[in-house]
């Protein structure tokens, strides 16, 4: 009876210390092990990284990550001196020459050029051993206001386009028996939360679309990190799609707001894909806790989202714009 009181008192010690580390947490606690004890980005060194939607916010904040780390970059958007700009900065932060990063301007939904982009970076660097697919836009607005159009767009622009890309870079890694694909996802990817219906489909529908591809290439060297995010600076609200697909929410976001800077996101997440986790949670609370709580107590979860819901559809129905996204 001592040696069960003991053990029992051992387990109630590790959840105890296990909740605190999640409370002063900025990611899962899996993430949080590897940032102590596993690889940093400079074990990158070297490596061929493709980068999407790199020419503001994650994107380029995870470019300047990278350089610094020794990365090779391939930076793509649609804006080419947004792209330019952000290699001198790159090349200003680190030892890179201007020759080690390619600005290649692409267009997610231009489908049809993926495959001529692929052979020009391989062209370029002869390989690519990282694919971000960190491209995507947000949206605002009720299910129930929200025309079809915007869900299709939102479907393209969020899945399609990663897919699209994915399945021109994909044969030369299985070429070469190599490869790593990171997705940039988020929390909108693991419940449904008021007001983002579309961005929520998409986000879930990639996370579907990538975790399948994870375990068909388990066999095969290559690795697939899924990247849930929670809220972070950047331009996603100015970008968002509303209840139209030709308006944009034009909404920028505040300092004082509850969000994670992008550099220290970039940098959680730049150990993530160095560590080649499945799937990782960084965030700021209380999504961060909600995302544990929809992990191993799902039924509870949707009760929580439901109350918590009401504030949230409260707010949109006022007309209020600056929801946390």
């Amino acid at each position: 009876m001592d040696w069960l009181l003991i053990a029992l008192l051992l387990i109630l010690v590790y959840l105890l210390g296990q909740a605190v580390r999640l409370l002063f947490a900025e990611t899962d606690l899996v993430l949080q092990w590897y940032e102590l004890f596993g690889k940093t980005p400079a074990s990158m060194l070297g490596k061929v990284v493709w980068i999407t939607g790199s020419s503001s916010g994650l994107g380029e904040a995870l470019a300047y990550e990278l350089a610094e780390a020794g990365c090779r970059l391939v930076l793509s958007a649609r804006r080419e001196d947004r792209l330019k700009a952000v290699k001198a900065h790159c090349i200003e932060r680190s030892q890179l020459k201007a020759d080690d990063i390619l600005v290649l301007p692409l267009d997610m939904l231009a489908f049809d050029t993926h495959k001529q982009a692929v052979e020009s970076v391989l062209k370029y660097f002869k390989k690519i051993d990282i694919l971000v697919n960190n491209a995507g836009r947000s949206q605002r607005a009720l299910w129930e206001k929200t025309s079809l159009d915007v869900d299709w767009e939102m479907l393209q622009v969020n899945v399609l386009g990663p897919l699209s890309l994915t399945k021109a870079v994909l044969p030369h890694m299985l070429d070469r028996r190599e490869g790593h694909v990171v997705c940039t996802s988020s929390v909108a990817g693991k419940f449904g939360i008021p007001g983002l219906g579309a961005y929520c489909c998409s986000k879930n529908a990639l996370q579907g679309a990538f975790d399948c591809l994870r375990n068909e290439m388990h066999d095969r060297n290559i690795h697939v990190t899924m990247v849930v995010g929670g809220p972070f600076f950047s331009e996603l609200l100015i970008h968002a799609f509303t209840e139209t697909a030709d308006q944009s929410l034009g909404l920028e976001m505040k300092p004082g707001e509850k969000r994670m800077l992008t550099r220290q996101f970039a940098h959680h997440m730049a150990v993530a894909v160095a560590n080649k986790l499945d799937e990782v949670w960084i965030s700021v609370h209380p999504e961060l806790v909600y995302l544990y709580i929809n992990q191993y107590f799902p039924a509870f979860a949707k009760r929580l989202m439901v109350l918590v819901g009401q504030k949230r559809l409260q707010k949109i129905r006022e007309g209020k714009r600056d929801l946390h996204s």
